[in-house]
């Protein structure tokens, strides 16, 4: 097992060879949405539990449910939450999100979540530890904007990450599930690339109308990180 840190003073993780790795997109997820306000947040699909673990560094205040159906990630998940010392903050549930009621849970100020990108017929197989954080096997876009709207209070709101190629199915989805997007930022890997992945975050029952922010670039020309990307890695002045 690896153990590695994200940055100096930053959450410690564990990362399994079978697991999914850790990733840029959640990375960058787990600084997008605002945290002001918001005192319980849930992470639909925690994998390693990588996001929660940034979001709750962002926010002492905050309290977050971590969800993640796969057996193996969530007991990886517990162990990165406990050696970072967060049980009282972070619970870790090995559940499938399609059952999840608003009854058991409650509701939640923000959901967010890095959700599986690809249909199962796209493309080379990923690893057997990996299918279900990469192709829609046991969730899907449906199912995962479905689970939202269920445990979101009317003006709470829904943030995740999804591929460019599919953002016109993303928006349709959300918008289907009374989650109206209000914030779109576009990635790229650098200036002049096409943009790869989106940040999207949404409203329970919003009014339309979404803004579009200037595009997060993460290399310079030079193949440096940009500016952004070292401040985010470093989560400098960040904590509310």
């Amino acid at each position: 097992m690896e153990d590695f840190s994200l940055w100096p003073g930053g959450p410690r993780l564990e990362a399994s060879p079978d697991a999914e790795p850790v990733c840029t997109d959640s990375v960058l997820l787990g600084h997008f949405p605002s945290l002001a306000g918001v005192g319980r947040a849930a992470d639909l699909g925690a994998g390693s539990g990588l996001l929660a673990l940034i979001l709750a560094s962002r926010s002492k205040a905050l309290r977050v449910d971590l969800v993640e159906l796969d057996g193996a990630a969530a007991a990886l998940a517990r162990r990165n939450v406990e050696r970072n010392g967060m049980n009282d903050r972070l619970t870790v549930y090995n559940r499938d999100l399609r059952t999840l009621r608003e009854a058991e849970m409650g509701r939640y100020g923000l959901i967010v979540s890095n959700p599986p990108y690809f249909h199962p017929d796209s493309g080379a197989d990923p690893a057997a530890g990996r299918q279900n954080a990469r192709q829609e096997r046991t969730c899907t876009l449906e199912d995962l904007a479905a689970c939202a709207s269920r445990l979101l209070g009317d003006g709470g709101r829904f943030a995740l990450v999804y591929p460019c190629s599919r953002l016109s199915r993303a928006l349709v989805t959300l918008t289907g599930a009374q989650l109206e997007p209000k914030r779109l930022r576009l990635v790229q890997a650098r200036a002049g690339a096409a943009p790869s992945v989106a940040l999207i975050e949404c409203r329970k029952r919003g009014r339309p109308g979404v803004r579009v922010e200037p595009v997060l670039v993460l290399k310079n020309p030079d193949g440096t990180d940009s500016e952004e990307t070292r401040r985010i890695y470093r989560l400098e002045q960040e904590e509310l």
